[in-house]
């Protein structure tokens, strides 16, 4: 699937740098293309959505993390196949900054239902949102950058 066809938004992550009330930080990805290529990305071999167990998030970087200018590849990956939900382009400024938010809400709530929430829509009005807690972040040559990544606590990769 093309990368032109997601469009991504995030919300509530201001909060973090004016030191207000904390929210659960939202990313929302809405999809413009072929809706059938995506519903079946979505589900399992069954028919039914994938759920938050089923799958991960993970940015991969095109350069180098210190680097102000670095971007990468946002990914939704089928954790029981590999395969990729979607992917698009992003700044990595800006998906360092929401896994800052979402580490910041995570200390502040319970985390039972997870530290961000991931939001897919498609034209049709079709939305699968997913109550996440991790998010894996990865150089260029494919190497986790825990650092700069959101893993829960007693979890082992």
């Amino acid at each position: 699937m093309r990368r032109d066809y997601f469009e991504l938004d995030v919300k509530q992550i201001d909060w973090v740098e004016t030191g207000g009330s904390p929210e659960k930080p939202l990313v929302r990805i809405d999809f413009h293309g072929p809706e059938e290529t995506l519903t079946d990305r979505l589900t399992d071999p069954d028919g039914e959505l994938l759920d938050d167990a089923e799958t991960d998030v993970a940015f991969r970087l095109q350069g180098d993390v210190d680097d102000p200018g670095a971007s990468g590849v946002v990914s939704v990956t089928n954790r029981i196949t590999g395969d990729f939900v979607l992917e698009l382009n992003e700044d990595a400024d800006d998906v360092l900054r929401f896994i800052r938010a979402a580490r910041e809400y995570g200390k502040s709530a319970d985390g039972e239902d997870g530290q961000y929430r991931v939001e897919i829509r498609t034209d049709g009005g079709e939305t699968v949102i997913y109550e996440k807690r991790t998010f894996l972040v990865y150089d260029s040559e494919g190497n986790l950058l825990r650092g700069h990544s959101l893993i829960p606590s007693g979890v082992e990769l």
